[in-house]
């Protein structure tokens, strides 16, 4: 077993995905890998709280004959891939060993290799590429007599019986419902104006996201109200596309490249006319902030959307920091639990929107610092379904003890998994609608 040593004190930093190299996968060069990651996480075992990935890994060595790594067969490292969605906390928040650290562990990034091995080699199941083509499933569900019906088979038992055990879709996810009317179809363009604060131009290009377009188009246009009220004049890309990140998660690293060379030249063109970028769902923005820029490190286009997109409440704060957040709130909001979603806490920018919703008078925030199990895909799967509330249940536990008046997560997919686990016929506020509420607006 490896002997664990002190951790590295230097900010993490990360390695460029040299995904287009054939030694990429490379099956025994990546066991190899495998290997040695898992026996310093297994020296560890820091992480044994934040997924299912490291309890499956160390119940593995624990199991063998050995105790050690060397003791679990290399058949059943998948189980370990399987259980990763990549919510990257293990990278930012727990390991002592990340580069640049002479153990050089990204455990991420290592799972993100072993899917694409995967689905290189295998593909994925009809199941799953469907859950992740959310361009094609949202232009569908769209069509307004099938988004009636699709909303209503969702809610149907007999239905669902047949979606879990014929299509492996867990009969108690929470399905997202479908709007006919999309963000993208609810909201006029404005076409200029603005004042620069920072380094912010003051005008807002929003990538709607699939999620915003089409499931939660309501919380999209508090988000512009909110914009528009401090005189950020709004406007939407001329097309997009799925942002990638759930192929990213399948191991389908071609269908990123393709969806990155859709988004990527309609946004430079925004960024190049001056407007910054914002879109309103987390792993959206660390897709163009994170991971496209290390698939494509040399590609400058890449770079300068990297740049220019915000979470949107951490650019509000940034506006605030110059004097350009309007602070006449009509209302409090009482006591708020606040949920702060993976793929927003690793964006290493703080705790934004609790800071925002903070400087509402009579609002107490009460922020929750643990991952809600859903990742879009992982929670609605039969065979992960029960893990991911498993995961939850902290979460669900702290919102039940504090009993708020509204509580809300910028993942909205993050808000219904903990809507699910409090089981109360309740539904979360997304934070640009608290927001929106205590303007007034």
């Amino acid at each position: 077993m490896t002997t664990v040593r002190e951790g590295s004190l230097e900010a993490p930093t990360r390695h460029a995905l040299d995904w287009t190299n054939p030694e990429f996968y490379d099956e025994d060069k990546l066991f190899a890998e495998l290997e040695r990651v898992y026996d310093i996480c297994h020296g560890c075992r820091r992480c044994v709280s934040l997924c299912q990935s490291f309890p499956t890994l160390f119940d593995l060595v624990d199991e063998s004959d050995t105790m050690e790594v060397d003791g679990v067969a290399k058949a059943d490292y998948w189980k370990v891939v399987d259980q990763c969605y990549l919510c990257d906390l293990c990278f930012l928040t727990k390991c002592p060993y990340v580069p640049p650290h002479e153990w050089d562990v990204d455990f991420p990034h290592l799972m993100l290799q072993a899917k694409a091995v995967k689905y290189k080699k295998q593909g994925a199941s009809l199941r799953d590429k469907t859950l992740t083509s959310t361009d094609l499933v949202g232009d569908l569900a769209g069509i307004p007599v099938v988004s009636g019906l699709v909303n209503t088979l969702n809610q149907n038992g007999p239905f669902r019986s047949a979606m879990h055990h014929g299509f492996g879709v867990h009969k108690a996810a929470v399905l997202p419902k479908y709007h006919t009317k999309s963000l993208r179809h609810r909201v006029r363009s404005d076409q200029d104006g603005g004042e620069s604060a920072g380094p912010t131009t003051g005008k807002v290009v929003l990538f709607a996201t699939c999620y915003g377009n089409r499931n939660d188009p309501d919380s999209g246009e508090d988000l512009i109200a909110v914009l528009r009220y401090n005189r950020i004049p709004v406007t939407l890309t001329d097309k997009e596309r799925c942002c990638g990140m759930p192929k990213l998660e399948l191991g389908d690293l071609d269908s990123v490249a393709k969806a990155k060379a859709v988004n990527i030249p309609e946004l430079v063109k925004w960024v190049e006319d001056g407007w910054d970028i914002l879109a309103p769902v987390p792993s959206c923005v660390l897709m163009f902030k994170q991971e496209l820029p290390l698939m494509f490190p040399d590609d400058e286009a890449v770079a300068k959307v990297r740049d220019a997109i915000y979470d949107p409440f951490e650019y509000l704060m940034l506006r605030h920091r110059y004097g350009k957040l309007r602070t006449d709130f009509a209302q409090g909001l009482g006591k708020v639990a606040y949920h702060a979603a993976c793929h927003q806490r690793v964006q290493r920018i703080g705790p934004k929107t609790r800071e925002l919703l903070s400087l509402i008078p009579d609002t107490q925030v009460e922020m929750l610092e643990r991952c809600s199990g859903h990742d879009g895909t992982y929670a609605v799967k039969k065979e992960y379904h029960e893990l991911s509330m498993k995961i939850a249940r902290p979460v669900v536990d702290k919102v039940k003890q504090i009993a708020p008046d509204y509580y809300s997560s910028d993942c909205a997919m993050a808000g219904h998994q903990i809507a699910n686990g409090l089981g109360d016929g309740g539904e979360p506020k997304h934070p640009a609608s608290l927001l929106r509420l205590a303007y007034g607006i």
